[in-house]
């Protein structure tokens, strides 16, 4: 079977969408059977995501894949037709819930032509249970036509080996008004400990001490493994990858309440009220008094995701559709 897939987010990003493109691939490849044929187009940047979205995806894309299967399109951006069977991935829909957290031209292709591409779709992938229910409520599609795909964790994330030096609480996240990183800023400094935030920056003016930029994964494992705990009060995901990660590092997790993060840390993680200050500081507390026994909990419940298993999913998705 020839699949094509969609690499276009390992050329416009690092961030999460990106690491979960590259995890897939690196657990796909070379499988009996399978051939996969990389497609994207233009590089980073405005201009070319623009193009994409507004030309390549439904003219382009299409005139690429008479030699495949399948089709799969990994982020809600695809055809409007195909020839072919089409699976779309979904990581979130937080540009339906919070429009206005978001640039004016990621915001118009919402409005245009997100719900029509994920409709026309032969399968959606979901990410999560809560991204599932926001696939059926927010664009209409059948629960029958989306499959719960969870995302894995990559290997080098592991309690083992060398920890960066300090003592610092860490944020993983773009700079964009979602992230919370406002709050997170001031419930660092109301619990008095050091804050380092790694990210890209991103959008809507979002500036914050402690920002360390993006760096190589290595050296982002290294913080994961030497922090007090990893905040994520995230406002809307429909995942939350840096969980995860810090999980499998052997590190407590604070993040929100009532959220697919909830979903993926299950009781493994300190929960908070992220419009709430004093919440995420006292989480921050509660994180340190129960480190060892979070760390525990974490890595147990980082080893029911793989990336592995997630590959095992969507192949046999694929040939369902061939």
């Amino acid at each position: 079977m020839r699949v094509g897939v969609d690499a276009s987010p390992l050329v416009q990003t690092r961030a999460g969408t990106a690491r979960v493109v590259r995890g897939l691939l690196t657990a796909l490849r070379d499988r009996p059977g399978l051939d996969l044929e990389l497609l994207s187009f233009g590089g980073p940047g405005r201009a070319a995501s623009v193009i994409r979205d507004a030309l390549w995806y439904p003219l382009g894309l299409p005139l690429r894949v008479e030699r495949v299967d399948v089709l799969h399109c990994t982020t809600f951006r695809g055809p409007l037709r195909s020839r072919v069977p089409t699976v779309l991935t979904v990581h979130d829909l937080a540009i339906l819930r919070y429009p206005e957290a978001f640039p004016r031209w990621h915001g118009l292709y919402g409005k245009a032509g997100l719900r029509t591409v994920l409709r026309a779709a032969d399968a959606v992938v979901a990410v999560s249970e809560f991204t599932k229910r926001e696939v059926e409520t927010l664009v209409g599609v059948p629960a029958e036509r989306i499959r719960v795909v969870p995302n894995g964790v990559d290997p080098l994330f592991t309690p083992h080996g060398r920890a960066a030096e300090g003592s610092y609480v860490l944020a993983v996240a773009t700079l964009e008004p979602r992230k919370n990183l406002d709050r997170v800023v001031e419930a660092a400094r109301l619990a008095e400990i050091e804050l380092r935030v790694v990210g890209a920056r991103g959008w809507g003016g979002v500036e914050v001490s402690g920002w360390v930029g993006e760096i190589p994964d290595a050296e982002l494992a290294e913080l994961y493994r030497g922090a007090r705990c990893v905040l994520y009060p995230s406002l809307y995901e429909g995942f939350g990858l840096p969980v995860l990660e810090a999980m499998a590092s052997g590190t407590p997790v604070v993040t929100s309440r009532g959220t697919a993060m909830e979903e993926i840390a299950g009781a493994a993680a300190v929960l908070v009220d992220p419009h709430d200050i004093a919440s995420i500081a006292e989480g921050i507390v509660e994180a340190e008094a129960r480190r060892e026994e979070l760390a525990r909990l974490g890595l147990a419940r980082a080893n029911e995701f793989s990336w592995e298993r997630a590959a095992d999913r969507v192949e046999a998705l694929w040939r369902e559709l061939s």
